[in-house]
């Protein structure tokens, strides 16, 4: 099941349910060691393989974790096509996965090595938009599906759409659009009036901050900008930038970090009381079980954080499956990439299933387009599924607080608390998808924005 091109065929394709769990430890281990090229290989054997899927992950350095969670996703998810389709429906899919080290342009490499050495019919994962944009524009030429499983930019699904590219996790609109609906509640409860953004300094960033104005704006808030930061990734000291924004006086301050760099940015922040002085939110990835973990005992106050995925929420059978599974192949509980890439090979099995293990693209892109998915971080009662406008899986979003909870360790706190928001709500208007992408090809927008939500 799980294979690197040191260790090959050291396990058999995925004949039980979560076979060679010794194998891939010790392929991680090998490949945190130091082997940053070394391939993955998960799934089944080249010569029995339906489809190949190409897989790009930061495997080492400041990224790594999510690379490994990802893995576990994947793993899962090939554990579950099994068991819900079938040995014999179930495709067999060989998934190779690389290090893309975050860089585009090595990603891009891989790519394309995927698509002319591997015969890939599938690109996957990526966790840097910056990165996936590189890779969208193969996929674009190579006429190859790109199944993104956790970068955000909603400038991939809106300006950058085009047809061979889904994206299977939260985006930065849904996340700064269930963000816009807090802050509007929040302020009729506290009446908070300054704002202040610090973001990365790359795509991401800025296009949450877009995406977060552009939907406060839409709900009618007013309020004034105190303030816009912009950071390098992986800064390693944030006190400079705390203390500009402490000195704003605004009421809350809209981190648009993730990872290391989130986790370093909040430790610091709560160590000099800044969240004391104004509500600290983080609506797309704040609410990760690393960044959870790094809290130690501690539980901050003024905190409002989210992510793509959450160990304790929903409370559901098939959330509560999805991290004792990961848990117990992973001897670890998983950061909301794990879902992210579970999600995304759950949607090329069941497309695979559902057009034929040998359909066409074509067949594929209109299988996808569509799609309806069972997830873990489904609520009960819905199912989330590819809006075919944009080829962005469309989900529900909760928004919580940070509380004592010992469930999950080495984590001594997680989020509850929590204020859901139903995914239709936080889908973009189709009047600003169409405005956005006529302004990226310099055209007037054939259709106007609708007016302001009441």
């Amino acid at each position: 099941m799980f294979r690197s091109t040191h260790a090959l065929r050291c396990c058999d394709w995925l004949s039980r349910e979560f076979a060679g769990l010794a194998c891939a430890v010790a392929s991680l281990l090998f490949a945190a060691c130091g082997e940053a090229q070394a391939r993955i290989e998960l799934g089944a054997p080249a010569d029995q393989a339906d489809a190949v899927v190409g897989c790009m992950f930061p495997l080492t350095g400041w990224g790594a974790l999510y690379g490994r969670d990802s893995i576990g996703g994947i793993k899962v998810a090939l554990a579950d096509l099994q068991a819900d389709l079938g040995a014999k429906d179930a495709p067999k899919l060989r998934i190779l996965v690389e290090d893309d080290r975050s860089k585009a342009s090595f990603a891009q490499r891989i790519a394309e090595d995927y698509v002319r050495r591997d015969h890939a019919r599938f690109l996957c994962g990526i966790v840097s938009s910056g990165v996936a944009q590189a890779v969208s524009r193969v996929a674009r030429e190579r006429g190859v599906l790109m199944i993104g499983t956790d970068h955000a930019s909603s400038r991939l699904t809106i300006e950058e759409f085009h047809r061979y590219y889904f994206r299977l996790s939260n985006d930065t609109y849904t996340s700064m659009a269930a963000g816009a609906r807090y802050l509007a509640d929040l302020q009729k409860k506290a009446g908070w009036k300054r704002l202040v953004f610090l973001g990365s300094d790359y795509d991401y960033g800025h296009i949450a901050w877009r995406d977060l104005k552009g939907n406060l704006d839409r709900l009618g808030v007013k309020y004034t900008v105190a303030g816009e930061y912009w950071t390098k990734l992986y800064e390693p000291d944030y006190s400079t930038y705390i203390e500009q924004v402490a000195k704003t006086g605004a009421d809350v301050a809209v981190v648009g970090l993730w990872g290391g760099d989130f986790v370093t940015f909040l430790k610091q922040a709560v160590s000099s009381g800044l969240n004391a002085k104004m509500r600290i939110a983080n609506f797309d990835t704040g609410g990760s079980y690393d960044t959870l973990v790094s809290l130690g005992e501690q539980a901050p106050t003024g905190l409002i954080l989210s992510g793509r995925h959450h160990n304790n929420w929903p409370d559901t059978a098939r959330n509560r499956k999805f991290v004792a599974d990961f848990h117990r192949l992973e001897g670890r509980y998983p950061t909301y990439v794990a879902e992210g890439a579970y999600s995304g090979i759950v949607a090329m099995g069941r497309a695979l299933a559902i057009a034929g293990k040998h359909a066409t693209t074509d067949k594929l892109i209109a299988t996808l387009e569509g799609l309806r998915l069972n997830l873990p971080e489904d609520p009960e009662g819905y199912s989330s599924w590819i809006d075919p406008n944009t080829h962005q899986i469309v989900q529900a979003q909760a928004i919580g607080e940070v509380v004592p909870n010992h469930d999950f360790p080495p984590a001594q706190v997680m989020l509850s608390n929590w204020t859901v928001y139903p995914a239709e709500a936080l889908r973009p208007p189709a009047g600003l998808i169409q405005e956005r992408r006529a302004r990226a090809r310099a055209k007037p927008p054939a259709v106007q924005p609708p007016p302001k939500e009441k």
